[in-house]
């Protein structure tokens, strides 16, 4: 009830939005009727990504699964498909720069300090 309660509260900002614009009002029935058929839509598209993800024996929904469901509109595949590439890229980014600063204060330690790694390395092979 609180989502579609929230649907509905959106739906109207961008009617009302929407209604600022333009010479359209919306009366509100059909802020309700545009609130039910959004909400409706957006319970088949999370049952068709649920569907996708266990079609392909998986229990996680991901990106490739959203693609699916976008298929048929050619802009969103797109928008989708761009902010899918930026995503991936910004978490490769984000690993290398973790990488990079655990070899290096791993690296430091046992340079500033090799009986460190002495020690370590004799601990390891009396376990």
């Amino acid at each position: 009830q609180r989502l579609k309660a929230a649907v509905h509260y959106t739906v109207g900002c961008l009617c009302r939005d929407v209604a600022e614009d333009g010479a359209v009002q919306f009366s509100k029935q059909a802020v309700a009727a545009i609130s039910e058929v959004t909400f409706r839509q957006c319970d088949n598209f999370a049952k068709d990504l649920e569907m996708f993800a266990r079609h392909a024996k998986r229990s996680t929904v991901n990106t490739e699964d959203v693609k699916l469901l976008a298929r048929r509109s050619s802009a969103l595949l797109k928008h989708i498909t761009q902010k899918s590439e930026e995503l991936a890229s910004s978490n490769m980014e984000q690993k290398e720069k973790k990488k990079k600063k655990s070899g290096a204060a791993k690296g430091v330690r046992t340079w500033e300090h090799p009986e460190a790694a002495v020690l370590e390395g004799e601990d390891s092979n009396m376990a």
